[in-house]
């Protein structure tokens, strides 16, 4: 037997405002985006901002479903959009900003384990890191410079 060892590194900025101005741009759509969401049920907000190769910016808001599984994040909004109306275009970033309307969200909010496999399919199908940069309502902001931060052990066609 032996033990396998995993590390992650993110980087951790304590605002908004520490961001590169490109990147603060990118929150700043992801925050104005997350009051499209459609959250009646859960009233927690998430906002989505993908920025691609081309230059285009594409936005994603989560929209819920009184039929639970049938609703579907911010970050799966965002990236079928962009697979869909640029299916050529790679992802550079990713600016995700949650906030619930019941408490003050001040952590980094990651992206669920769904959306992880979703990145991941991209980044794969990509052949290029996604950075991607998480806050909550407010305070600090992480950066990954790869979904395989968030998701190290992926699984992805090579297993099929």
């Amino acid at each position: 037997m032996k033990q396998v060892e995993i590390k992650t590194t993110f980087t951790a900025f304590e605002t908004v405002e520490e961001l590169p101005l490109d990147v603060k741009s990118l929150m700043e759509k992801a925050v104005e985006v997350r009051k499209n969401a459609y959250a009646p049920y859960s009233k927690f907000r998430v906002g989505a901002a993908l920025l691609l190769d081309n230059g285009k910016i594409v936005l994603g808001s989560n929209q819920e479903n009184a039929a639970y599984p049938s609703g579907l994040c911010a970050e799966r909004v965002a990236i079928f959009q962009s697979g869909a109306i640029y299916p050529e275009a790679k992802i550079i970033k990713m600016a995700i900003s949650a906030a619930s309307d019941n408490n003050q969200t001040k952590s980094p909010i990651p992206p669920c384990g769904g959306c992880r496999q979703s990145i991941s399919e991209y980044e794969f199908k990509q052949n290029t890191p996604i950075e991607i940069y998480f806050m909550g309502e407010t305070g600090e902001v992480y950066k990954s410079d790869s979904i395989k931060n968030l998701l190290p052990l992926s699984f992805d066609k090579n297993f099929l």
